[in-house]
């Protein structure tokens, strides 16, 4: 088979399109330039990154032009493969629109998280690093996807979240203007205590604290005469954008609380009760032989 009958082959048409013969070679060029176009935008994506993450700019625009650029490249692709094979694009309205109604009826939820999708990498409400509580569980968002939003739980575990539900439902983003986050202590100390000198532990035990900020300060208050002790707490500030910063920060200073109350002999106080008996009580003692 020489090169004339390999061309006459190529040229013969398979069907037709609006009218627009595609012959077997415009049919085989198809995948062969999607896959060269899809290399090239890979590549392109990557040049991107790598330029963008060297001068430091925040991952959440690099996120956002990554789904620009992939989605700029893809309608790009198929017009030019569409030009290519002399198919206009007008071939494809009525086509189009069935799908467009197909979709609306039978992917509404799919519609609904891409657009989704597209508002929270636009409006950034929610950003990559962002310390999240939603629906009970709280953790980290590692990625912003066109369909769902992967969030690191505290515990390690990756929770997949329609984007929907991020927009659609009550979130609190801990993080999402700053890394400040409010905590307290609370502690209740044995009656006969001096309260002026407890309150002053405390606050000395928080100050000592390196990640409490010095501004605004940390508040000392008498909360109340409880049942069975008098009851302090503390709050305060700290710059933190997880969770366990929390908790490490108040397990802190409850350790050095315990180490100051010692040497100043305050009592941390412990439920008691008082039993009164009306009337008198004879204890009887029990005759050892009668146990045998």
């Amino acid at each position: 088979m020489n090169f004339a009958n390999i061309k006459t082959i190529l040229a013969t048409p398979i069907f037709t399109i609006s009218e627009q013969p595609i012959s077997l070679g415009e049919l085989l060029l198809i995948p062969l330039i999607i896959y060269v176009g899809l290399v090239l935008t890979k590549w392109t994506a990557r040049f991107v990154t790598h330029r963008l993450t060297t001068k430091k700019t925040d991952p959440n625009l690099i996120h956002l032009l990554q789904r620009v650029l992939y989605v700029t490249a893809i309608t790009i692709l198929f017009i030019t493969t569409l030009d290519l094979i002399n198919v206009p694009i007008a071939a494809f309205a009525f086509l189009s629109g069935a799908i467009a109604i197909g979709f609306g009826f039978g992917a509404q939820n799919i519609i609904n998280n891409f657009i989704s999708g597209w508002i929270l990498m636009w409006e950034q409400p929610i950003r990559i690093g962002d310390f999240l509580e939603v629906e009970n569980a709280k953790g980290v968002v590692e990625e912003i996807n066109t369909r769902s939003t992967r969030i690191r739980r505290v515990d390690g575990v990756h929770l997949l979240i329609p984007n929907s539900k991020l927009l659609e439902n009550t979130v609190v983003n801990w993080t999402l203007k700053d890394s400040l986050v409010r905590t307290s202590v609370r502690v209740g100390v044995a009656y006969g205590s001096k309260a002026k000198l407890v309150a002053d532990l405390i606050l000395e035990a928080t100050l000592a604290q390196n990640e409490v900020l010095t501004d605004p300060k940390p508040v000392v208050s008498f909360e109340d005469f409880g049942d069975n002790a008098l009851i302090f707490e503390v709050n305060f500030w700290i710059n933190s954008k997880v969770e366990g910063g929390l908790r490490v920060t108040r397990s802190n200073i409850r350790f050095t609380l315990d180490e100051l109350f010692e040497q100043h002999q305050v009592v941390v106080a412990f439920p008691q009760r008082d039993v009164h008996l009306d009337g008198s009580l004879t204890l009887i003692k029990q005759d050892d032989n009668l146990k045998s």
